[in-house]
């Protein structure tokens, strides 16, 4: 009996530490549960916000308080990414995880020089986009055509 009693105690002692770290509901807080504007600025990943887990929730409410403190540029790049990062699958995001930490770990000169090439492949993928876009818009020719004339007999 003593045995038993001596095990039980033993085996609460080992559990308890582990039962107190194990948050009561993983996937805390809900979307209904943020504020107006951390909804607002998290509106990006709203669809998927159910599917993350508390850490990941967390993190992102982290740059949402951050967020009213950050430059036009840096909401707007932010943005973005939440958009770009709520279209990727789950093992895109693992992979692009892993990339995160091999990239971090890297010395700042070399790991500029992969940021700085990342960014222009981007920017001229965004400007091959741009042109697609314009290239499939129709173009009114009748439009065009009676246009230049006008413009050419414009009194100086």
């Amino acid at each position: 009996m003593a045995k038993a009693f001596v095990a039980v105690a033993v085996w609460l002692c080992v559990l308890a530490p582990a039962l107190a770290l194990t948050p009561a509901d993983p996937h805390k807080p809900t979307w209904a549960e943020l504020t107006a504007a951390q909804r607002q600025i998290l509106a990006p990943l709203q669809s998927e916000w159910d599917k993350l887990d508390t850490v990941r929730r967390k993190k992102w409410i982290g740059i949402a308080e951050r967020y009213p403190k950050m430059k036009p540029q840096e909401q707007k790049r932010i943005q973005e990414r939440m958009r770009e990062w709520a279209k990727l699958t789950p093992e895109q995001r693992r992979v692009a995880r892993e990339r995160y930490k091999a990239l971090s770990k890297l010395p700042p000169q070399q790991r500029q020089e992969i940021i700085t090439k990342w960014n222009e492949a981007r920017e001229a993928q965004r400007v091959q986009e741009e042109q697609r876009a314009r290239e499939a818009q129709p173009v009114d020719v009748q439009a065009t055509d009676q246009d230049a004339p006008a413009a050419a007999e414009t009194p100086r």
